[in-house]
């Protein structure tokens, strides 16, 4: 049997899947959790053979969870299962250890048998979004940039960001202007969102 953790902040998308994996005769659902934080915690008590995780939840989100389980527990392969199909996401994802990465809305027999080759060692990649990321190179936004874009996601002030990342005002317009540039935006708004869609935050 193939064991499963089920990672997703979403509970009607965590049951059907929970529900879907459950007729397949060799595959064990071993556990569901709803937020990030809970992971780690959950995968070392269950020892799962796969966890099928999604990029964004409350408490810690997925890519930073794959990394802590590579570390925690490297024979549990990581599939990022997830809405979001961007080209950045899954070279994040590759980067933190993730052998998989399958959006939402592939079939599920795409899905049942990513698991089985997750479980198997063996790599299970969306074929456009790959081609796409290697196309597109990894980001060129240092952490510092990725911290400040993501915090005017919410769009607040210079002070405001400033506060959140205990930063001064100069020291967070200087990296707003360094995003800008690298993203080719004219506003630190245009800059966040251009980050995001490319999966860099």
């Amino acid at each position: 049997m193939i064991r499963v953790l089920l990672a997703d902040d979403q509970a009607l998308i965590r049951g059907a899947l929970a529900s879907m994996l459950r007729l397949e005769p060799d595959l064990e659902v071993v556990g569901e959790v709803g937020s990030g934080a809970e992971v780690e915690a959950v995968a070392l008590r269950t020892r799962p053979d796969v966890v099928l995780m999604d990029v964004q939840m409350p408490g810690k989100d997925g890519l930073a969870v794959t990394a802590d389980l590579a570390r925690s527990l490297p024979a549990c392969k990581v599939v990022i299962c997830t809405t979001f199909g961007r080209p950045g996401y899954l070279t994040r994802a590759v980067a933190a250890g993730a052998v998989g990465f399958v959006v939402k809305d592939a079939p599920p027999e795409q899905l049942v048998e990513a698991v089985r080759r997750a479980a198997a060692g063996l790599r299970v990649l969306d074929h456009a979004l790959a081609s796409e990321a290697m196309l597109s190179g990894t980001s060129p936004l240092t952490t510092r940039e990725r911290e400040v874009l993501a915090e005017a996601l919410g769009g607040g002030t210079v002070t405001d960001i400033a506060r959140a990342l205990g930063l001064s005002d100069g020291t967070v317009r200087n990296h707003v202007s360094s995003a800008m540039a690298k993203t080719s935006a004219r506003t630190r708004a245009e800059a966040a969102r251009i980050a995001e869609e490319r999966g860099w935050l």
